[in-house]
């Protein structure tokens, strides 16, 4: 999210109240949607989304009850932001007051509509009130510390998913964290990348109105003095307390909650997409931004990295892995918009267990610490005269943030991604173009492409522009190499997928247009060849 979304960034955080983002998740976890199937073989997640699926994991269900930040009734956080089969995953749990409690795990998935599947839960717990959180003067980084509440051994013959932990008082109040089921051994069609990177950049647990701190907002007035010229960004949040871009962390730790349910922010659209895939039967497995710095995705074992919602926050070694991918001949599919936008680094966590790094992300203010990287700021201003643009990777680039949704307008309507949906060109798709959009500089970098081709173009007005229209921008382009890269440009075409309200059947059979191409390995690449 660029700073100029100012006060319509609080409708999209959700600040202060049950997260917008956990309540679209919960939405799009259980919303209809049809589309084409997959053609081909039996693979693992055709065969896991015909097994019993469950609404149990939703509040509500068992009487259940939110637990919120200012009471704190149940909190808990993940060891890791995933785990690959057969190993193990900690979840560290506070309870305020001290009560027993259980931890019921699930994966998210289609399951004929249900949108999960319940697989395991802990012994009856005992609970108690952990230590406070922490907050390092200087860079705001909030660290809890916790002690372990309970470990999961990952069944070796779980599949490969998007999971959550549903944490449960025994008075009912619940609130979840998420995680990843990796299976590093296996060879799928596509890898799904979730975006915890950006999920905790967004987190500004504690939503108390007083401690929390995002790499957007901490409590208080804008600077010690409550000096408000700093980029205009003093705000109240949906309780009244105030917060500003001044009192944002420069470095956040994973060893935290998320802020409210515990659902991340925007986690709607990766949910929105993965449940249409699954119930498409694409041969899917996971891992999230965090795996990608670390090394522990091979893009060779894919056809396809599929970043499935609002991937913003971006390492150079996630960049380059991802550049070097394409440049060997991996497709790559953007499904939302704002992907590539920030730069971080990575770092150990000196307030943590030393299990999680903290991220780095000094934005506008000088960055002490910088590292060959350059510094953490827009990749747009990491190098002289725009070179590390993001549209030199994706084909298009972050151009705002639409005052309204608007209809996503049909370009290239004789393409083969438009194939069979019925468009014509110029025709309009309703509520398509929202949240976020991308759209094409001529003057920034161009992707090193034999072919380029833009899909949409959609006018729209601006949160914070001028009075004139931007054009939102869907793009395809392929390499020499005959790798694809795709970025739809928008938050919501992930929702036109599954989201209750936002399905269109031509948006989820040009999906199913692009992921039949992108399943396919272009000849000689590693990916095709099994090197």
């Amino acid at each position: 999210m660029a700073e100029i979304s100012r006060r319509a960034a609080l409708a999209v955080l959700g600040v202060g109240a049950l997260a917008a983002g956990a309540q679209y998740a919960v939405e799009a976890a259980t919303s209809p949607g049809g589309g084409a199937s997959a053609q081909g073989p039996d693979n693992p997640v055709r065969a896991e989304n015909r097994r019993p699926g469950s609404k149990d994991w939703k509040i509500g269900a068992g009487s259940t009850v939110v637990a919120d930040d200012l009471g704190r009734q149940i909190k808990g956080y993940a060891s890791a932001t995933s785990v690959n089969l057969g190993e193990a995953i900690d979840f560290h749990v506070s309870t305020d007051p001290a009560r027993p409690y259980t931890v019921s795990i699930f994966r998210m998935g289609d399951y004929a509509g249900l949108g999960a599947r319940h697989l395991a839960d802990s012994p009856r717990l005992p609970g108690a009130k952990q230590s406070e959180p922490v907050t390092a003067p200087g860079t705001g980084t909030i660290s809890c510390g916790w002690d372990v509440g309970w470990s999961l051994n990952v069944p070796r013959d779980w599949v490969s998913g998007s999971y959550l932990a549903a944490f449960t008082t025994d008075g009912g109040h619940r609130s979840f964290t998420p995680f990843a089921v990796r299976d590093d051994a296996r060879r799928a069609d596509f890898l799904v990348v979730l975006p915890f990177s950006t999920y905790q950049a967004y987190n500004q647990w504690p939503l108390d109105g007083k401690t929390g701190k995002s790499l957007y907002y901490g409590y208080g007035l804008n600077g010690a003095d409550g000096n408000l010229a700093e980029l205009g960004s003093q705000h109240a949040d949906a309780n009244g307390a105030p917060i500003a871009y001044g009192n944002r962390a420069r470095k956040v730790s994973f060893e935290r909650p998320y802020s409210s349910v515990g659902l991340p922010q925007r986690a709607d659209m990766d949910y929105a997409f993965l449940q249409w895939a699954e119930r498409s039967g694409y041969d899917v497995a996971y891992a999230t931004s965090v795996d990608l710095h670390e090394g522990r995705v091979d893009p060779a074992q894919y056809a396809a990295l599929v970043f499935s919602g609002h991937d913003e926050y971006w390492s150079q070694t996630m960049r380059d892995t991802v550049s070097a991918a394409v440049g060997r001949g991996t497709h790559v599919a953007f499904m939302g918009a704002n992907n590539v936008y920030w730069h971080v680094r990575f770092e150990p966590d000196p307030r943590g267990r030393g299990l999680q790094p903290l991220m780095v992300c000094y934005k506008s203010d000088p960055d002490p610490e910088q590292d060959a990287s350059g510094p953490t700021r827009l990749w747009r201003t990491v190098a002289a005269h725009n070179a590390r643009a993001e549209q030199s990777l994706i084909g298009v680039q972050y151009n705002g943030i639409p005052k309204a949704e608007m209809p996503l307008i049909v370009s290239s309507a004789d393409h083969w991604l438009w194939a069979g949906t019925g468009v014509r060109e110029g025709d309009a798709i309703p509520r398509v173009v929202g949240g976020e959009a991308d759209g094409w500089d001529p003057g920034s970098p161009k992707p090193d492409a034999v072919s380029h081709t833009l899909l949409s173009a959609s006018h729209f007005m601006a949160v914070g522009g001028s009075d004139w229209p931007r054009l939102q921008r869907t793009s395809l382009y392929e390499t020499a190499g005959g790798a694809m890269v795709f970025a739809a440009g928008t938050f919501n075409w992930p929702l036109a997928l599954s989201h209750h309200g936002y399905v269109d059947a031509r948006i989820q059979r040009a999906t199913a247009n692009l992921f039949n191409r992108l399943r396919q390995r272009p000849s000689g690449t590693a990916a095709a060849t099994g090197a």
